[in-house]
């Protein structure tokens, strides 16, 4: 492997070829991003509604997990193939940060309020 994209297209390419084998594999590929966006939405807005009015202490938290969603857009974007299925990407991209998110504050609201 040279670069990047070499690494980039073993990985996905396999994914590719089985998305594009059938509208099935496609509509499954497609349903387990948006359940996957939905679980990490659902955990974000729960968490941060339960952890209550905002103060100093809470503040930091929810910015730790804004900043958890950042460098998972980041990390999504820089391993992504931007040469094919960009759309199921970008879908993968929101839904695996927004997951990091609500674990994240899942975690910590764990951690500190229980």
């Amino acid at each position: 492997m040279k670069n990047k994209g070499d690494l980039t297209n073993s990985i996905f390419y396999p994914l590719k070829t089985w998305v594009e084998a059938s509208a099935g594999n496609w509509n499954v590929l497609l349903g387990i991003g948006f359940v996957l966006l939905l679980v990490g939405l659902i955990l974000t807005v729960v968490f941060l509604k339960q952890m209550g009015k905002a103060d100093e202490r809470t503040n930091q938290i929810a910015l730790k997990g804004c900043l958890c969603m950042l460098f998972g857009v980041i990390l999504c974007d820089v391993i992504f193939p931007k040469e094919y299925m960009w759309q199921i990407f970008f879908l993968f991209k929101y839904a695996l940060a927004t997951l990091a998110s609500g674990i994240y504050l899942a975690v910590r609201y764990k951690k500190d309020f229980s």
